[in-house]
């Protein structure tokens, strides 16, 4: 415990016993979970962010779309509307969020993507609207206890699981260690490669520690794809980049970036930032300091959907920007295996669509 800790330790006694208290009252019924006739997966962390939800709801949809018809709903965090909304073909990011929007650009011809705070409201309006579908996937909605999940699964990260943290402000988790005593699967992502028995042995008694008896624990990497155009969706190969990053903890991002190309310089801005003229007049000055080098501009899935931006885009008229691909990489055994957990939980709910 660093010195620090003791100041903030009453501050997260307080968090603790506050989010405690509306669990139990989840538990004992005195505020009402309620559970779809649709069935529902819920995808979420016990940490404030930057566990890899995205990149699981993608693995779920590539999952399960040619099964059922899938659709996703989040609460759309850092989007500029309020209330429910369903995603189309005019639909802009700050109507939706970055995450939403980037699901939508994905698979958008193929499930139904919408937003809303209140999750309890939001699916009736869209099942109303998509009556045919058969799968909802609630993104980061563990702490959501309205909805009564049918398959919760829960994300950790390696580099920072959720056995060796606290609850903010000491730490980053949003209610106890506890919580994950709701979860049907745990899955522990961003795991280095070659990652080995001993280990993973380790990480499944720790979590066993606060998860159900029998919880299936899962491990997951990251593996990144080619970079691609983002005007034209061409791949093309590229030598030096100049990062441009608005996500939670982009560590893992730069060292795989640095490993695959010649990373000249990182701009980095918070996670869900909402890119302005200034921001990008910075990134051109950035980009005329290494021109001789004729870099590109390198950038994720989720800031690259913002930058294409009419307002933006004008600006870097001049500028090629990339974006680099990532998805949720896992052994072939464990991957069947956790989607076979979820299947099971599906095909128990015994749905019928009407239509």
């Amino acid at each position: 415990m660093r010195p620090y800790h003791l100041l903030l330790y009453p501050f997260s006694l307080l968090y603790d016993g506050i989010t405690r208290l509306r669990n139990r009252m989840f538990d004992s019924g005195m505020k009402k979970s309620v559970a779809f006739e649709v069935p529902t997966v819920v995808v979420g962390n016990l940490s404030m962010g930057g566990t890899g939800k995205t990149p699981m709801v993608e693995f779920l949809i590539k999952g399960f779309k040619d099964h059922y018809a899938v659709a996703t709903l989040s609460r759309g965090y850092g989007r500029k509307t309020n209330g429910y909304l369903l995603a189309n073909e005019t639909t802009e990011p700050e109507e939706i969020g970055d995450e939403p929007f980037q699901i939508f650009s994905k698979f958008g011809h193929e499930i139904t993507v919408a937003v809303g705070e209140q999750r309890i409201a939001a699916i009736p309006q869209m099942i109303a609207a998509r009556p045919d579908t058969e799968l909802v996937i609630l993104d980061d909605a563990f702490q959501h206890r309205y909805v009564k999940g049918d398959f919760n699964l829960l994300l950790t990260t390696f580099q920072r699981p959720f056995f060796n943290d606290h609850v903010v402000p000491m730490g980053m988790l949003r209610e106890s260690r506890s919580g994950a005593n709701r979860a049907d699967a745990v899955v522990v992502t961003k795991c280095p490669d070659g990652l080995d028995e001993a280990t993973k042995a380790h990480y499944r008694q720790s979590i066993s520690a606060y998860a159900p008896e029998n919880c299936p624990v899962f491990f997951a990497g990251l593996q990144y794809g080619r970079a691609y155009d983002v005007r034209n969706y061409q791949e093309a190969s590229i030598e030096h980049v100049i990062l441009l990053s608005g996500i939670a903890n982009n560590d893992l991002l730069k060292k795989k970036v640095g490993e695959m190309f010649q990373l000249l310089e990182t701009i980095e801005f918070s996670d869900h930032h909402d890119y302005t003229e200034r921001d990008m007049e910075k990134i051109v000055a950035r980009f005329k300091v290494h021109q001789a080098k004729a870099p590109v501009l390198l950038t994720t899935e989720k800031d690259a959907v913002k930058l294409k931006a009419d307002k933006l885009l004008r600006y870097l008229q001049e500028i090629p920007i990339f974006a680099l691909p990532v998805q949720v990489k896992m052994e072939e055994e464990e991957k069947n295996t956790l989607l076979e957990h979820v299947t099971k939980a599906i095909r128990n709910k015994g749905y019928q669509r009407e239509v």
